[in-house]
């Protein structure tokens, strides 16, 4: 039995990876102390594309789409997220007209 399609389906590979991205970036920029609960909501939503990879048979573009999204977001996190860490809520201070 077979659970993919033999030819690439280019709009959901694009679709899938602007998704996968989105999501890693969004856990990513997430400060410390919400990173827990923004893991749980997107585990939600892995299990919902799941579901909608496996009744497309659109599997390999998934797993293509998620390896890329891996590899953009690791490159991100290396040359821009590690000298620029999340701040926590703590030490944001917003300036008001009075300031």
């Amino acid at each position: 039995m077979k659970f993919y399609n033999s030819r690439m389906e280019t709009g959901y590979l694009i679709a899938l990876l602007l998704l996968f991205g989105f999501m890693m970036f969004v856990f990513q920029r997430t400060e410390a102390k919400k990173r827990r609960i923004i893991a749980i909501m997107m585990l939600i939503v892995f299990l919902f594309i799941r579901d909608w990879v496996l009744s497309r048979r659109i599997v390999p573009e998934a797993n293509l789409a998620f390896i890329i999204a891996l590899i953009v977001n690791l490159l991100f996190w290396a040359l821009i997220g590690r000298y620029n860490p999340v701040p926590s809520s703590d030490e944001i201070q917003v300036l008001g007209l009075d300031d």
